[in-house]
């Protein structure tokens, strides 16, 4: 496929480009068929020149600008402006009968305690009350082993 598209040229941080038909394989300061154009982004206003006839001849051979050299055609005049896609429109968030959002009636409705849990809550406050005692008393088998060697 013939692409429309920039050339990088110029120096380290001093960029300058030329408008070129080449294929779309080569790479983007490779090979190219024809230069229709410069565009230098530096000078104050940009300088843009670009040979309209060959832009149009290359356009009806088949030729499609990349995305920045389209916006430079259309800004010289030679492309109507076309449309820009915009963001897709975002979808309303669904909400529950009481207008809550649903994700948040959710999270709700998993928050409540059941009472199985309850038990298991008490039973390990009571295994951890055992532990500190025989911790107190001296009656960790670590401890014996200590006091022994």
């Amino acid at each position: 496929m013939v692409k429309i598209r920039l050339k990088r040229m110029g120096a380290t941080k001093r960029p300058f480009y030329r408008l070129v038909v080449a294929d779309s394989r080569s790479p983007r300061d490779g090979r190219f068929i024809e230069e229709i154009g410069v565009y230098d982004p530096l000078a104050s206003p940009s300088r843009v020149e670009v040979d309209a006839d060959k832009v149009r001849d290359w356009m009806r051979k088949g030729a499609r600008p990349s995305d920045t050299a389209r916006k430079l055609l259309e800004q010289q005049g030679i492309l109507p402006k076309t449309a820009r896609p915009s963001a897709p429109p975002r979808p309303a968030k669904a909400s529950t009968d009481n207008g809550t959002p649903a994700a948040t009636a959710v999270v709700e409705a998993e928050a409540p305690a059941s009472a199985a849990d309850e038990p298991s809550a008490a039973a390990d406050s009571e295994a951890k009350t055992d532990v500190e005692a025989e911790v107190a008393g001296g009656t960790v088998a670590g401890d014996e082993e200590v006091q022994g060697g």
